[in-house]
């Protein structure tokens, strides 16, 4: 079984050179690396190539996009032919992550894969500007267990200010590490294990004045399809989503942590008649949460009884 890293990140935030040092942190091992470049011709993969690990590149699109998914998976199952002992994937500046985790955690579809954690690199001094105009940056975050702020030296103490304030804003449990030119050392590895090891579904919360709640109240004529699209229209925004809502298919339980959402039935739980029908929303100041949220009500406003 080969483990595997996630490096994400806007582009320009330096992941190709802190994936150059990252490398260095598994000396000794069988490494693969899977570049993905958005354009049709890539040009990290050349920047790596000295590195000594078998280097796979896939252009042309996000692996993470249907457009790209079955060659990305084609890949992977050569590490096993391989024995890769680590796969470390770059993905596309552009790539939107969503989906890595529930990826990975189907095991018949990838039993050869130990899925270790995304890092997600930061520009300190262009983030603030990308994080307000590109919804990508947003998602890459969302994804990542892990946020590097690159770049420190190039920026102020009110850009990093405001970095960090932002990175907190949405995720106040990451862990987050400083640097320059991408350099890390072995306690970025700890910080992916210990975010490995927390229970499936569980994600701390700092308690903080500034957290934002809102319920959303939802009638019995939804589906359970149409409830789980609903919550992905707005979950990067949130930190937390969950409530037991009755649909045309019977009870389910919702419950989305960060950017993975679940929709399960329950029909075999107590649940109290005065709490279904309410999904509950916890997000975080400067996020933009109700926006996100009416927006996503209005695709399916004949389900919708109020926003409270």
């Amino acid at each position: 079984m080969s483990k595997l890293y996630l490096i994400t990140g806007f582009l320009g935030a330096g992941k190709t050179t802190f994936l150059k040092n990252f490398i260095r942190l598994f000396a000794g091992q069988r490494i693969q690396l899977i570049v993905n470049e958005f354009g049709q011709e890539g040009v990290d993969g050349a920047l790596l190539s000295d590195l000594g690990a078998y280097l796979e590149e896939i252009s042309g699109g996000s692996v993470f996009c249907s457009c790209r998914l079955d060659q990305f998976e084609k890949v992977l199952r050569q590490s096993a032919e391989l024995h890769s002992d680590m796969i470390l994937v770059e993905a596309s500046g552009l790539s939107d992550p969503t989906g890595v985790r529930k990826l990975f955690s189907q095991t018949d579809r990838f039993p050869y894969i130990d899925y270790q954690g995304a890092v997600c690199l930061v520009d300190a001094v262009r983030f603030p500007k990308i994080y307000a105009t590109a919804r990508t940056c947003m998602k890459q975050l969302a994804s990542s267990d892990v946020a590097v702020i690159n770049k420190t030296d190039l920026a102020s103490e009110e850009q990093l200010v405001q970095t960090r304030n932002l990175i907190h804003g949405q995720r106040p449990d990451m862990p987050v590490i400083e640097t320059t030119f991408g350099t890390v050392s072995a306690e970025i590895l700890d910080a992916l294990a210990r975010a490995k090891a927390l229970p499936e579904g569980n994600m701390p919360l700092t308690a903080d004045l500034a957290l934002r709640k809102l319920t959303i109240v939802i009638a019995p004529t939804i589906t359970s399809y149409e409830l789980q699209k609903l919550i992905e229209m707005f979950a990067e925004y949130t930190f937390r989503v969950k409530g037991f809502i009755r649909t045309t298919e019977g009870l389910r339980m919702a419950d989305c942590v960060g950017n993975v959402v679940s929709v399960k039935p329950c029909e075999q739980l107590t649940i109290p008649p005065e709490r279904i029908g309410r999904l509950n929303v916890l997000s975080g100041a400067g996020m933009p949460v109700r926006k996100a949220v009416r927006e996503a009500c209005g695709w399916y406003q004949t389900h919708i009884i109020e926003i409270i």
